[in-house]
């Protein structure tokens, strides 16, 4: 192995661990929702797109990255999955609802994987289906939004992250760009958090932590549109220097819009827009 992969391997092992953690106790600090507000982040899709364009290309990069924004959809049908169970079937253990979100996710990305189409499309295409799904999520009244804080879970979180870009970056050559797009967004983060949230605060806290997350996803959707339609004729380092700026101030936005639902005593209230 020469020294290019060796610091390859290295930036994977430092750089994706340290983002989740700073995600992680960020999160717990403000609570369920901000917790799924800074997880749609794209720490995961981020570095492997990023490590898929080093290792494998501009054009493997560019190809990934529309399986990636069809990827959302998985992820949005993951969460109506899980929402709705988790509310209806509150009595069941957490990965009842879970399993059931984990199955539409990977339904969800069978029946894309068929599909092919330019990223433009597949971005107004997921965009829609979003709006749709913000409407269709289940309504909370008002929830505590407290969360403890768990060391082994935070660990858990890094390592299961660092994990799956390790499998998609590695597995790419044999995957192919578009299905390592695809499987990119599965949501290990909002998994795990939403499993400890669920156990620990019960069902209504963990939708409302998913139910932040989808809210989030129109920041990943921008970010990976301008990696796929500029990393070829821009290269690297200008098409992530773009994504990053035009994505954060979405995501900003996007916090205001939660704040708005706050409670000075501590709570929130959730009613679908």
């Amino acid at each position: 192995m020469d020294a290019s992969l060796y610091t390859i391997l290295a930036l994977k092992l430092s750089l994706v661990p340290g983002l989740t953690l700073v995600a992680s106790f960020v999160g717990i600090r403000w609570g369920p929702a901000a917790s799924g507000w800074l997880i749609s982040l794209p720490l995961t899709s981020g570095p492997v797109l990023f490590f898929l364009a080093i290792e494998q290309g501009d054009t493997f990069a560019s190809t990934a990255s529309e399986g990636v924004v069809l990827g959302l959809a998985s992820i949005i049908a993951f969460a109506l999955a899980y929402t709705w169970l988790a509310l209806r079937h509150q009595t069941k253990p957490w990965f009842y609802p879970m399993l059931f979100g984990w199955g539409a996710f990977f339904l969800t990305t069978f029946l894309l994987d068929g599909i092919s189409t330019s990223e433009v499309i597949a971005f107004v295409g997921v965009v829609a289906f979003l709006l749709l799904a913000i409407r269709a999520l289940p309504k909370l009244s008002a929830v505590p939004i407290s969360q403890p804080v768990d060391t082994k879970e935070i660990v858990a979180r890094a390592v299961a992250a660092t994990a799956l870009v390790l499998f998609i970056t590695e597995a790419s050559a044999t995957l192919g760009p578009y299905l390592s797009g695809l499987l990119t967004p599965f949501p290990i983060y909002v998994s795990v958090l939403a499993a400890s949230t669920h156990r620990i605060q019960g069902p209504a806290s963990a939708v409302q932590l998913v139910r932040g997350t989808i809210l989030g996803l129109f920041t990943p959707a921008v970010f990976c549109l301008i990696i796929g339609t500029t990393i070829v004729g821009l290269g690297v380092g200008v098409s992530f220097a773009l994504a990053v700026i035009a994505s954060l101030p979405i995501h900003g936005i996007i916090l205001r819009f939660l704040k708005q639902g706050a409670r000075p005593n501590g709570y929130v209230t959730l009613q679908a827009t």
